[in-house]
C-alpha cells in the first residue's frame, strides 16, 4: 500500500499542472480582465481606480485622465482608446500583465508549489489570509452536511432495500422524490420564512456563523451558538442532498441481494442480519464510498454557494464566485488550486477506505 500511495502522490503534480494550464488558457482568452475593468473605471472617472495606478502612490487626477484621452492611443484592450499608453503600461505592470503569458504562468506555478498565492487585486490582503478567513464557514457547511447526509442516507437506503415494496418504502420514496426535485436553496428560503423571522417564527439567526459576542461565551455556550447558527443552512443542504445517495444505497443493496452468493449464504442457514451486514454491506458500500470525495468537494464549494448567499455566510463558495465576477485572478487560481488538490487527496482517501470496507481489494498489485 505504501508504494501505491507514493505513486498517487507523484501523480498529483501533473494533474494539478494540467488543470491549471487549461484554466489559465481559458481565462487568458476571456474578455473583461482586470486591466479592462480598471480602464472602464478610469473612463468613468472612478477615483479609487485612478488612485491605484502608480508605483509611487500618486493619484491620477481627472484633468490628467482627460489630457491622456485627448492625446489618443491605440490599445489591445477594449475601451482604452484615448488613454495614455504609459497609463496602460502602468496598469499592465500593476496586474502583472507586462510579461508574456508563458512567463506569468511559470512564475505562478513556482509560487504555488511554495503555497505562495500572492495578493488579491482588489483586497488589501494576501490570498492565503483571505482563504483562511473564509475557510471555517465552508468547512463547517461541507463537513457537517456530508456527515449528516451519509448518516441519514445509508441506513435509510439499506432499510428501503431490505423492505423493498413495503409501505415504508413507498412513503419514504415520496419524500425522496420531493427532496430530489426541489433545489436546496428553495428549502433554505422556506426555512427562513418559517423559522428565521420571515413570517412565522423567529427561532434561528439569519446571518453569520457565530454571534458577535461569541468570544465572551463559555465553552458550552460557544458550541451551542455555533450549531444554532448552522442549523438552518445545514438542514437546507441535507434535505436537498440526501435523496440521491439514499437511492444509490438502496439500488446498490438490491443489486447485491439478488446475487448468487447471497442466496448461497442463506441456503447455508446464516442469519439474515449476518448475510446483510457481513456480506452484502461491504460490497454494496463500495459504490457509495466511491462517491464520497466528489460529494464532499461539491458540497464544500458549488453546493454551498447559494446557501452562503442566502444565509449571509461568507465562505469559499461565495469568495470564488465573487473573484470570478471581478476577475480577481490570484483568488480564482488559488481557489482552483486548493479545490483540485483537495479533490485529489479525497480521492486517495476514498481508495484507502475501500481497503477498510473490503480487505480483499489490493491496490498494491494494480497499476495506477
Amino acid at each position: 500500500m505504501g508504494s501505491y500511495i507514493l505513486r498517487r502522490f507523484l501523480l498529483f503534480f501533473p494533474t494539478l499542472l494540467g488543470v491549471m494550464v487549461i484554466n489559465f488558457l481559458i481565462i487568458q482568452a476571456a474578455p473583461g480582465g482586470p486591466v479592462e475593468q480598471a480602464i472602464a473605471q478610469i473612463q468613468g472617472h472612478d477615483v479609487d481606480a485612478s488612485a491605484r495606478v502608480g508605483g509611487d502612490g500618486g493619484e491620477i487626477s481627472s484633468s490628467q485622465t482627460q489630457r491622456q484621452r485627448s492625446e489618443g492611443s491605440t490599445s489591445k484592450y477594449r475601451g482604452a482608446q484615448g488613454l495614455d499608453p504609459e497609463l496602460i503600461a502602468e496598469l499592465e505592470r500593476m496586474y502583472g500583465f507586462d510579461k508574456p503569458a508563458h512567463e506569468r504562468f511559470y512564475q505562478m506555478i513556482v509560487r504555488y508549489l511554495q503555497f505562495d498565492f500572492g495578493e488579491s487585486f482588489y483586497r488589501d490582503q494576501t490570498v492565503v489570509d483571505i482563504v483562511l478567513d473564509k475557510m471555517p464557514v465552508s468547512i463547517s457547511l461541507g463537513l457537517w452536511t456530508t456527515l449528516l447526509v451519509y448518516l441519514i442516507s445509508i441506513p435509510l437506503g439499506v432499510t428501503k432495500a431490505v423492505r423493498d415494496g413495503s409501505k415504508f418504502d413507498v412513503w419514504t420514496s415520496g419524500v425522496i422524490v420531493i427532496g430530489n426535485a426541489v433545489p436546496g436553496f428553495m428549502f433554505a428560503i422556506f426555512l427562513i420564512v418559517l423559522f428565521a423571522g420571515g413570517s412565522y417564527f423567529n427561532f434561528f439567526p439569519l446571518r453569520g456563523l457565530i454571534s458577535p459576542e461569541w468570544d465572551q461565551f463559555g465553552l458550552f455556550h460557544k458550541i451551542t451558538d455555533y450549531f444554532w447558527h448552522l442549523a438552518l443552512p445545514i438542514a437546507s443542504m441535507v434535505i436537498g442532498g440526501f435523496a440521491g445517495l439514499t437511492l444509490l444505497t438502496k439500488n446498490s443493496f438490491l443489486d447485491e441481494i439478488n446475487k448468487q452468493y447471497v442466496m448461497t449464504a442463506r441456503a447455508k442457514g446464516l442469519e439474515e442480519r449476518r448475510v446483510l451486514y457481513g456480506h452484502v454491506f461491504r460490497n454494496a458500500m463500495l459504490i457509495v464510498i466511491a462517491g464520497f470525495p466528489s460529494a464532499f468537494v461539491n458540497i464544500l464549494f458549488t453546493g454551498s454557494l447559494l446557501t452562503e448567499i442566502i444565509f449571509s455566510l461568507d465562505g469559499l463558495g461565495l469568495l470564488g464566485y465573487e473573484a470570478t465576477v471581478n476577475r480577481d485572478y490570484p483568488i480564482m487560481f488559488a481557489t482552483l488550486y486548493f479545490f483540485t488538490l483537495l479533490g485529489l487527496v479525497m480521492q486517495l482517501v476514498s481508495d484507502l477506505t475501500y481497503t477498510l470496507v473490503d480487505p480483499r481489494i489490493d491496490f498494491e498489485s494494480r497499476e495506477v
